[in-house]
């Protein structure tokens, strides 16, 4: 997907979010977006977000745009602080469950088939070396 077609969904998200905040009485102090992995904890301008008392709601589409994992700690550590996360697109969660786990597992296949080709290349390359052949090198 190029930049800006990234560009203009994001800007559709926010006119979104603007319209249902303002349909449900919420007041929008502040339109923060940030172009990154939900899975990916190092993201400042969330962490900004988060760390403001003065954010009292914080609305999003989809659960998954906040964080990937954990986003229930989120509304915990929130919450006691009389803050809270609202969801606007609850409808996509057992299709975000479904994709977490293709995504954890495609994850882990990634790293175990990148090993298993690393370990591989390498055996190649020390039987190589014992007979003198040349070595191939594939990545």
């Amino acid at each position: 997907m190029s930049s800006h077609d990234q560009r203009a969904d994001v800007d559709r998200q926010v006119a979104r979010l603007t319209q249902w905040a303002t349909a449900n009485g919420h007041e929008v102090g502040e339109v923060v977006t940030e172009v990154g992995s939900g899975v990916n904890g190092k993201r400042p301008k969330i962490r900004r977000v988060l760390s403001d008392p003065s954010a009292s709601v914080v609305v999003v589409e989809h659960r998954d745009r906040l964080a990937r994992f954990g986003v229930e700690h989120l509304e915990a550590a929130l919450s006691a602080q009389g803050r809270r996360i609202v969801v606007t697109d609850e409808g996509e969660t057992e299709d975000d469950l479904v994709r977490d786990m293709i995504e954890v597992l495609t994850s882990m296949c990634a790293r175990l088939y990148g090993r298993r080709g690393a370990r591989n290349r390498a055996m190649r390359a020390v039987t190589a070396t014992k007979h003198d052949e040349p070595v191939e090198a594939s990545f």
